[in-house]
């Protein structure tokens, strides 16, 4: 049957300038045409727009476009936009570190010098408004049919008790049967301890000692100096260390279980930094006690930073060493011993626990650290929750902590299978952690399965979320070009404006002060259907504008001058012209998002009371609820319009 557009149709194509025959409409080519531009007829009416929002390109020159692979709001009202080496083999090479500073406002940009490779790091908002950026790559992966030289960890030890020794990068390590490794970077290794114990005779004379020596011990990656499989060591031996003399070359030395010619993975650095939004520039701080690549970093009830997994400085995914970073000091501290898979999302409760939801963006086995729970981290003890479908799915899953954050309501969307798994869910599910024995419940289902989905809490206590991929890393062209918002209150979701740009991994969404959402990156592992071509990093930027920014402006809530911090009875008042429009106040803590993960967004209902001129607001003054910082103070109307964000630091 042929095609027949309607008058509608007609008056678009032609109305429009559009020059199309109607008799090549029957060919599918023409027809693939038509409807194109019908679509972008559409999108682009008053009525659509606010029904759904739009989508708009951000215009980046081209010396400031870069891989967005981390994203944070400051409280300048700027993002920063890290990208490090930027998942590129030769910047890492070469060096090249990228950070870029983007204002929305006027959609100025600047670069900024970056110390290190912050590629799969971690970051978190700080007390003071800074941003805390933590680890990040030592060194790229090898994978398996790359891998020439056998490698793997060598353990350094040190048995001398007066002090400490540096073996530098090139040190070679040479086996009992006389092969060589080579160290691929500098490690120091402490000085050993001395164990004193007291013994006695019987007539209770104390007896002479001698003390005991505990080596100290580092870990360093080595390399085969030759190529081959002559260079694989499958058992533990003990190593000597080239170059050294004297007590050195009697105290220090190598062990090693084993070095293949196994994938080498990713490894990490200790480094730390504080991003600080005022001067605009990275300043050191000292850094982490193990390396750490794909760590999470989630703010604690006081203001201190919890970091947890990661790879460390031989790829190795770490056992279970956390540790907790004091901005006060500047120093991290050993924190509670507890294993989970990379980028594990962890949420601050009210209660002061942290929630897991199980979503992780992956490194790890299957079957370990995966179910979801509450986790005391005071008296280090985990509290398994149960209710989930798709257990096996969690890996690339988004979730977050519902609004108002008071309901403590913890909401998990899509995911998928571990590592390259062609699996994908479009479940979701809710837990509400108020109840005496929490459970997840379903949700309703997202359009089709879903990885890498990024989701985004709104200033109208709605769940804005958009892209990600059914299938690996978008393989098979699985970019999702869909977006929608969830309800909270009615459990469901509705449809959003379409966007033009696929996001799958290495991609980033977060709101900002005017309202919009900004969305950012993306890494496809092909770049066609029949996965033949390399993909290429997506570095385009979109913004989207939701229904609420199309209603009639002039009646938009506003908020006149005020305070920079609540205080001391988290009281905040600020004048207005029309503050009888005002029905609601939410505290929006900024994001600091990477690899699906933002556990630092969250939106706080606020105590509400006006008077003529002015509107006040009360912030609630448990800090487990509303942990120090800055955060974005919006007010909305009873249609669910949202002033622009006033910021209101929390001390």
């Amino acid at each position: 049957m042929a095609y027949r557009p309607s008058q509608r149709m007609k008056k678009t194509l032609f109305g429009g300038g559009a020059v199309v025959l109607l008799a090549g409409l029957n060919a599918p080519a023409a027809l693939s045409f038509a409807t194109e531009q019908y679509h972008a007829y559409e999108i682009a009416q008053p009525e659509y727009m606010a029904k759904y929002g739009a989508w708009n390109d951000v215009d980046i020159p081209k010396e400031y476009r870069t891989n967005a692979i981390h994203a944070a709001l400051l409280h300048t009202g700027k993002v920063l936009i890290i990208a490090g080496s930027g998942n590129k083999q030769d910047h890492f090479d070469a060096g090249t570190f990228d950070t870029v500073l983007w204002d929305p406002k006027d959609n100025s940009f600047k670069k900024i010098p970056t110390p290190e490779d912050f590629f799969c790091g971690g970051h978190a908002q700080l007390p003071n408004g800074n941003v805390l950026v933590a680890g990040g790559t030592a060194r790229y992966e090898v994978l398996d049919d790359a891998v020439k030289r056998a490698g793997g960890g060598m353990r350094v030890k040190n048995e001398n008790p007066n002090k400490a020794v540096t073996i530098k990068k090139g040190t070679r390590f040479r086996s009992p049967s006389g092969v060589e490794y080579v160290s691929k970077f500098d490690v120091t290794v402490p000085r050993a301890k001395r164990d004193i114990q007291v013994s006695y005779y019987a007539t209770g004379q104390v007896k002479p000692w001698k003390p005991k020596v505990i080596a100290a011990e580092a870990r360093v990656f080595v390399e085969a100096v030759a190529e081959g499989a002559r260079s694989v060591a499958t058992g533990r031996a003990q190593y000597e260390i080239e170059g050294l003399t004297g007590d050195d070359a009697g105290n220090v030395y190598g062990l090693a279980e084993k070095l293949t010619l196994d994938k080498q993975d990713f490894q990490g650095i200790r480094a730390a930094y504080e991003f600080d939004p005022k001067a605009e520039k990275y300043v050191p701080v000292a850094p982490m006690k193990e390396a750490r690549w794909y760590p999470t970093l989630t703010t604690l009830q006081d203001g201190r930073v919890l970091a947890v997994s990661g790879l460390d400085d031989v790829g190795a995914i770490l056992a279970g060493d956390n540790e907790i970073y004091d901005p006060k000091t500047k120093q991290w501290s050993k924190g509670p011993f507890r294993y989970f898979p990379t980028y594990p999302a962890l949420f601050l409760t009210k209660s002061g626990k942290l929630f897991y939801s199980g979503a992780n963006a992956g490194y790890g086995p299957a079957d370990k650290g995966r179910e979801p729970g509450l986790w005391d981290v005071d008296k280090n003890t985990f509290t398994k929750i149960g209710g989930l479908n798709a257990t096996d799915q969690l890996e690339t899953a988004s979730s977050l902590l519902l609004p108002p954050a008071q309901d403590q309501r913890f909401m998990l969307l899509g995911g998928g299978g571990v590592g390259e798994s062609d699996k994908s869910t479009p479940r979701t599910a809710v837990v509400d952690l108020k109840q005496d024995s929490p459970a997840f419940k379903a949700g309703p289902e997202l359009p089709q399965g879903t990885r890498y989905l990024n989701s985004v809490i709104m200033p109208d206590d709605s769940v804005f979320s958009s892209g990600g991929s059914e299938d690996y890393r978008g393989r098979g062209s699985s970019n999702i070009l869909k977006a929608q918002f969830y309800d909270p209150k009615a459990n469901a979701f509705r449809e959003a404006a379409d966007p033009t740009i696929g996001r799958n991994y290495h991609s980033e969404a977060l709101l900002l002060p005017d309202g919009r959402v900004a969305t950012f990156g993306s890494d496809s592992l092909f770049g066609d259907k029949d996965n033949t071509k390399l993909g290429k990093f997506e570095q385009r930027m979109e913004v989207y504008t939701p229904p609420y920014l199309y209603r009639d402006k002039n009646l938009r809530p506003a908020l006149g001058d005020g305070p920079q911090a609540a205080a001391g009875d988290g009281r905040a008042t600020f004048r207005s012209d029309h503050p009888e429009r005002i029905v609601k106040a939410r505290l929006m803590r900024p994001s600091a998002v990477t690899h699906t993960t933002d556990v630092e967004q969250r939106s706080i209902e606020l105590g509400l009371t006006k008077d003529r001129n002015s509107v006040t607001v009360t912030v609630p003054k448990d800090r487990a609820l509303v942990p120090p910082g800055w955060y974005m103070l919006f007010v909305t109307d009873q249609e669910g319009t949202p002033s622009e964000a006033k910021w209101l630091r929390i001390d």
